[in-house]
């Protein structure tokens, strides 16, 4: 048997996801039998629904097996050299390098931007991981290893929730620039279906099976030898949405050769460079950040 005290990190979240990362080595359907045999007590009662939103100051006691609950490892930190766009005690928005990994990969890369993340917060004291139950730092937005600009780290659980809400309700506008083959004039909207598959995406302008509707805005900034640089406003975010929409469009990215673009040193230039926050709705703890926009230099 287990006791513990809700913390502030923890608090505002389902009892089940809770416990999901709390146990990760308890499955899922294991989880749910628990609760259904009365295993897990919240300020003393019996609470069997997985739904229960937990709140700072609750105490649990899970009557299960010790070989559910994972021992802590100690945390390492990485080397970290994060160009910081913005900071405050909620959010970090971060210039992400092209290459740079967001993420633990199949690749077992090293040195991920989010270890960087954690890494700089812990040495600021902001984050101690010994100290969490069930949350650490966390990206809210990704960017292919390859696509550079604006990602969004959250600080504490209510900074993630919060963008991670505006971000669905597209409360939040994210803008990039790149450059693509051809000329495209003017500005328009380009809207298709994408599947998902091995290691790239296809774009059809009928729904299949396992597609998913995406949107974009376009606006021609510029022309010169052939090709355009263009701005473009991420409407749905889908993996390499913008590659496949423009490539299916006739205009892949300049250097993108997996979609069909022309060869180039270096490869593709896409950029994340702008983010407007247009808080429409109750913006919660990042509420103060209701009209901010923010913009990487050309």
């Amino acid at each position: 048997m287990r006791e513990l005290t809700i913390m502030k990190n923890d608090a505002g979240q389902r009892l089940d996801k809770f416990l999901l990362k709390y146990m990760p080595n308890l499955p899922q359907a294991m989880l749910y039998k628990s609760l259904r045999k009365d295993c897990v007590r919240v300020n003393g009662k019996h609470v069997r629904d997985g739904a229960f939103m937990l709140s700072e100051g609750d105490e649990l006691r899970l009557y299960m097996k010790d070989e559910f609950f994972a021992e802590k490892s100690g945390f390492e930190v990485v080397p970290h050299d994060l160009d910081i766009v913005y900071e405050d005690e909620n959010i970090l928005l971060i210039n992400k390098a092209a290459g740079v990994v967001v993420h633990a990969d199949d690749r077992n890369t090293k040195n991920t931007l989010i270890e960087q993340v954690q890494s700089y917060l812990y040495e600021k004291g902001e984050y101690r991981p010994e100290a969490e139950q069930s949350f650490s730092p966390a990206l809210c937005n990704r960017l292919d290893r390859n696509t550079a600009g604006i990602i969004i780290a959250a600080k504490n659980a209510a900074a993630l929730r919060a963008v991670n809400e505006k971000l669905r309700t597209r409360e939040i506008h994210k803008y990039y620039i790149c450059t693509v083959d051809g000329i495209m004039e003017g500005s328009g909207m380009l809207e298709a279906n994408l599947t998902r598959g091995n290691k790239r995406v296809s774009i059809s302008q009928g729904a299949k099976d396992g597609s998913k509707p995406v949107r974009l805005r376009y606006r021609a900034i510029s022309h010169s030898g052939g090709k355009t640089r263009l701005e473009i406003e991420l409407l749905t975010g889908r993996t390499h949405q913008i590659r496949a929409q423009l490539a299916a469009a006739g205009h892949p990215l300049t250097g993108d050769v997996k979609y069909g673009g022309s060869r180039t040193k270096g490869g593709y230039s896409l950029t994340s460079h702008r983010l407007e926050f247009d808080l429409t709705s109750d913006g919660g703890v990042i509420g103060y950040l209701n009209g901010r926009v923010f913009e990487l230099n050309a």
